[in-house]
């Protein structure tokens, strides 16, 4: 009964990490599925309460683990890790999420607001004009 609990546990906690990140290893990497779906779903809710979201953020991305180097892709929206490392994982779903606050039409509408700004503003430092 405890062994059929147990691989339960750990086929659906491999099971929420496949609906929300791709996984892709050579196998010979272990990383524990579990604390992976928690440290997920932890950094978007900081992510949601430091700005205020009122929708669930949730970036997909495909982690890749045993790469050469480890770091943030976003064009091709990957965690790239040369070992499982806990803490960069937490600050790669961190960026990844901070990447999806906006759509492309809000980040747009935001630059057209920023130079409409600065396009308005005068000098009142020049007496006289």
């Amino acid at each position: 009964m405890k062994l059929t609990i147990a691989v339960l546990a750990v086929l659906t906690g491999v099971a929420y990490a496949q609906n929300e990140f791709d996984v892709h290893d050579n196998g010979k990497l272990k990383w524990p599925a579990e604390d992976a779906h928690k440290i997920y779903l932890s950094a978007c809710a900081v992510v949601e309460q430091e700005f205020s979201i009122h929708r669930t953020v949730r970036p997909r991305f495909t982690l890749i683990l045993g790469t050469d180097k480890s770091g943030v892709f976003f064009d091709p929206r990957e965690i790239r890790l040369s070992k499982w490392d806990p803490e960069l994982f937490a600050q790669g779903v961190v960026m990844l999420a901070f990447d999806d606050l906006m759509t492309l039409r809000e980040r747009l509408a935001m630059t057209r607001r920023a130079l409409n700004w600065a396009n308005s503003t005068i000098e009142v430092t020049q007496p006289g004009k």
